[in-house]
């Protein structure tokens, strides 16, 4: 029953004193609150397709620099398998990976260009070079 009581003040104490906090947080905000808050929020004032072509270029060449290590990895594995028959069969087994992956790379990265760049002159009326995606 105590215990019960206690807790019920607590909580009315939290609740009530949230609502005298509230504008003291709110007054924290300074003047970019409301129609304004969008320009100084520091969010880019870029096009979404723009970005999201960007954030693609980014992966895409994230996974190309992963796959050249993953080639020159293979390639040191088999300068220094020795004559070892099963390190150098290791070796091309991950080169051949690594060159299917950049196969694929490539091709996606080829397909994204083709659709962004369609996508864009479609929407924006023609003239698009995909060089302007900086």
């Amino acid at each position: 029953m105590k215990k019960g009581i206690v807790v019920g003040l607590f909580l009315l104490f939290f609740v009530v004193g949230m609502f005298f906090f509230l504008s003291a947080v709110k007054a924290g905000t300074g003047p970019y609150i409301g129609l304004d808050y969008g320009a100084h929020s520091g969010l880019g004032s870029q096009d979404v397709r723009f970005t999201v072509a960007m954030m693609v270029r980014v992966v895409l060449g994230l996974l190309g620099t992963i796959a050249l290590v993953i080639v020159l990895y293979a390639g040191f594995k088999w300068m220094t398998a020795g004559g070892n028959e099963e390190n150098v069969k290791d070796a091309q087994k991950i080169l051949m990976a690594a060159v299917i992956g950049l196969v694929i790379i490539l091709t996606a990265y080829s397909i994204t260009r083709f659709v962004t760049t369609r996508i864009l002159e479609a929407t924006k009326g023609g003239g698009f070079q995909y060089s302007d995606v900086e």
